[in-house]
Parts: structure tokens; sequence; C-alpha cells
């Protein structure tokens, strides 16, 4: 099993949570999709993270990856309980893929992370202010989303650990590590990633660090 991936890509770290916690050790080849390498082209068209070849079987995007996990690793059961049960887990996974991704991710750690890498002819430079100030007030409003959801919940798609925390996770994870995250004004939210920052899976991504960028001080911190 060989996963293409980018440490600062939270679908890719979507995909390194759900491995370790399935105790799934893939080959680990670190991609940047957007210098469009040949090879990789060829391998994946749409030039997009993560892609997991597994014997003969090449699987594209977080959610189609995470759904073979789920199948072919079924212990431990991310995707619990009954039909309905599972609808809001996929519910709560496309809320943090697309509009989290959207109005934070791409404002803050696209910006703080992903552009220092970029050629500037491909788009890279500094952080740009309005971005970041746009993304910060998004942030709140998600994270006091995810505080409302845990106040009747023990996690965020029910009373079983599940795939939606683990996508809330690695998209937080980004912001966590340039200290974007006022934790103390979300107890709540702050209670439940310290759970998550506690497991064994996580140890590899809070083992993360970015070239000429270092980390939050309580970032690799489970109990912060």
């Amino acid at each position: 099993m060989r996963l293409y991936h980018h440490s600062v890509c939270p679908f890719s770290r979507r995909v390194r949570l759900l491995c370790a916690e399935k105790a799934i050790e893939p080959e680990l080849a670190e991609e940047r999709p957007w210098e469009r390498r040949l090879e990789f082209l060829m391998l994946n068209p749409a030039g997009v993270l993560p892609v997991l070849r597994d014997g003969d079987v090449l699987l594209v995007g977080a959610y189609a990856v995470s759904e073979w996990l789920e199948e072919q690793h079924p212990e431990p059961c991310l995707l619990p309980g009954d039909a309905v049960q599972r609808a809001e887990v996929r519910r709560l996974v496309a809320w943090f893929d697309e509009k989290f991704h959207a109005e934070v991710g791409m404002l803050l750690s696209q910006e703080k992370l992903v552009r220092r890498f970029m050629a500037r002819a491909d788009g890279g430079g500094s952080p740009r202010v309005q971005h970041l100030r746009a993304g910060l007030e998004n942030l709140h409003a998600h994270m006091e989303y995810i505080g409302a959801l845990l106040a009747r919940r023990a996690w965020l798609a029910g009373e079983d650990l599940s795939l939606a925390d683990f996508a809330a996770a690695a998209h937080l994870s980004c912001a966590d590590y340039t200290g974007d995250i006022a934790w103390a004004h979300y107890p709540q939210a702050r209670q439940w990633y310290m759970r998550l920052k506690s497991r064994p899976s996580f140890r590899g991504l809070l083992q993360d660090r970015i070239p000429g960028l270092v980390p939050a001080a309580h970032y690799a911190a489970p109990d912060f």
C-alpha cells in the first residue's frame, strides 16, 4: 500500500489518521500537486491528493480512500450505527471537506502553509491579509458550531467516535499548526480535540514540521 500525500494537505492528513487508527502502515510518498509532475498526473489526471494505491486498486480523493479503508479494514468501525447515523457522519465529513475548507482552510492554511512552497508564478508568495482576516472570522463561526454539536453529543456525529471527528480534526490540525485557533474561547471543542490528540493515531501528525515555519507551542502537546 502506498499513499501519495502532502503534510499540509488536510485531506491527506485525514487518510493518515484513518490508517493509523486502523493499524495500517502505508508507504508515504510526499507529492506537491501544484508542481503538476508528469508521473503523478499519469497516475491521477485530476492532480489532487490524496491518492492511495492498494495492490492493483488505485483510489483518488479522501472520500473514496476513506470509504475503501472502512470497507476493507472495518475495525475499528468509523461509520457506526444505523443508516441515519451514518448519514449524519457523512454530512459532517462533507461540511468540513467542503464548507470549512472553502471558508477557512483555503484562506488560512493555504495562505500560510501551501503558498510558501509554491513559486510566485504559480500563485505563491506572502499571505494576503484580506484572506487571513476573512478566514479568522469564518473560523470563529465554525468553532461555535463544533461547540453546539458537542453540547449534546459525546462526539461530533453522535455517541461514537467516527469518520466525522477525524475529518474535522485533520482540517483543524492545519489551523492549529499556525496557532490560529484561540482554544480558550471554545472549551467544548478544546476538550474534544484534546481527546483526539491523545490517541496514538495522532502521533504522526504531531511530529510534522513545515520547513521554515515553527508550529505553535502547543501543537505537539496532547494536553494543552
